[in-house]
């Protein structure tokens, strides 16, 4: 596909998910099943190798594997796609960046080295770089909150001036300030916050999600998509009730039991049951037992019964 235009990266974006074996390794078979229902619930775009997809733990023979099977996929169903190029070693993320802009993915994923938190002049050095071997594919950077080098909206205006193709971000969002600035920057950017904040992040001017909301199912990310654009008082009450449910039933999974955001992301996907997933990560880290998620759904669907309608 032709690289997208920062104007073209909106909506709800899936990712997806490693179904990992007991013996570790990578199950094709249903990754594939997966990428076919991505493929046909109607969402906006499909990316590979966010936290949620592992790309930390991944041989490189795997990523190549998993970027080219997304791509395939994704071009004979003309849906956009976006590879994930992250790696905890910045000239292995780099030399990803090289093999999948072979794969004509609409935007490419990328980390900042994490390590050694980059200084300003690093940084750029850094983004040049990543810029040039991508090129003509413009760069997304995912910069969560546990990244050592947080970004602000004047790094990202900086970065837009100085004319490197930065066309969007994942982020946690902020305060009305900072959607103040992010709205202000000098060129069209897109700017992605959490799933279960889309209809208040939208209603600042947040584009989309990569969104773990999209992990619990598909198709109900869609369904609550539309409603926000619709009907956005209804949309903020449903944001509302899976605020509520995130709290009572999914932050304590984090805070209380120590998983990881992995964990819950693959968790939400066994509680909408939507596909042959699993909620095994790769070792060493740790996954939720599958048995909770039944008692989950239910609690769910108490709180808000409309989402997997």
């Amino acid at each position: 596909m032709k690289p997208l235009r920062a104007e073209e990266i909106v909506g709800v974006w899936g990712t997806v998910l490693l179904p990992v074996q007991e013996d570790e390794a990578i199950d094709w078979g249903r990754l594939d099943e997966e990428i076919a229902v991505l493929l046909e619930s109607g969402l906006h775009g499909i990316y590979t190798n966010g936290t949620a997809g592992e790309f930390y733990n991944q041989t490189e023979s795997e990523f190549d594997t998993l970027s080219e099977k997304l791509a395939a996929a994704a071009e004979l169903k003309g849906v956009p796609f976006q590879l994930g190029c992250a790696h905890p070693l910045p000239l292995a993320s780099m030399e990803r960046v090289k093999r999948a802009k072979s794969l004509q993915p609409g935007a490419i994923q990328i980390i900042l080295p994490d390590w050694v938190a980059p200084n300003r002049a690093e940084l750029f050095r850094y983004i040049e770089k990543m810029a040039s071997v991508a090129d003509p594919v413009g760069l997304v950077i995912y910069n969560p909150p546990h990244a050592k080098k947080q970004l602000r909206p004047e790094d990202y205006r900086d970065l837009l001036l100085e004319g490197f193709p930065i066309v969007g971000c994942k982020t946690a969002g902020g305060d009305d300030r900072w959607y103040e600035k992010m709205r202000s920057l000098p060129f069209p950017f897109s700017y992605f916050v959490p799933g279960h904040r889309l209809a208040s992040g939208i209603k600042q001017g947040a584009k989309g999600s990569y969104s773990n909301i999209a992990c619990l199912h598909p198709k109900g990310a869609l369904k609550w998509h539309k409603m926000i654009m619709s009907d956005p008082i209804t949309a903020k009450v449903w944001e509302e009730k899976l605020g509520f449910f995130f709290q009572e039933a999914i932050f304590p999974l984090i805070q209380k039991d120590g998983y990881s955001d992995t964990a819950v992301d693959k968790f939400l996907a066994a509680i909408g049951d939507w596909a042959e997933i699993g909620t095994r990560l790769r070792w060493p880290y740790q996954g939720i037992p599958v048995a909770l998620a039944q008692e989950k759904r239910k609690q769910l669907e108490g709180i808000l019964p409309g989402l997997f309608q």
